[in-house]
């Protein structure tokens, strides 16, 4: 499977601390696979139920990503791991699909670098 590094439908931003995505599925379309690298939290515009997939195209589950909900995951060891108390866990490459019968809109927001110590 070809694996992606976008990990948004558009970049509308990006410095040496941040990578700010602007993200959009149709109603029953899945995204590329893609693998993030990055800790990150994304902001839900237009929510809809989304399905996750391993890289193999295997289900892993899904989720209501609602509007006005916002999602953060550290990624490590090829992992995504709630970073809000979501409990959510999945591989860093996967794909999702738009489950529900709306457009599903968020903003995503990758941390380039660590937190540096005040």
């Amino acid at each position: 499977m070809d694996v992606k590094d976008a990990v948004g439908t558009r970049k509308v931003f990006e410095d040496e601390n941040l990578i700010i995505w602007e993200f959009e599925l149709e109603p029953g379309a899945t995204t590329p696979c893609h693998t993030h690298q990055l800790d990150y939290v994304f902001y839900v515009l237009d929510g809809t139920r989304l399905e996750v997939f391993d890289a193999n195209d295997q289900p892993l589950g899904g989720f209501d990503a609602l509007a006005g909900a916002s999602f953060a995951f550290h990624c490590t060891n090829g992992e995504l791991i709630s970073s809000d108390d979501k409990g959510l866990r999945v591989p860093a490459t996967h794909s999702a699909r738009n489950a529900g019968t709306t457009r599903y809109r968020e903003i995503l927001v990758e941390k380039k670098r660590p937190a540096v110590a005040a």
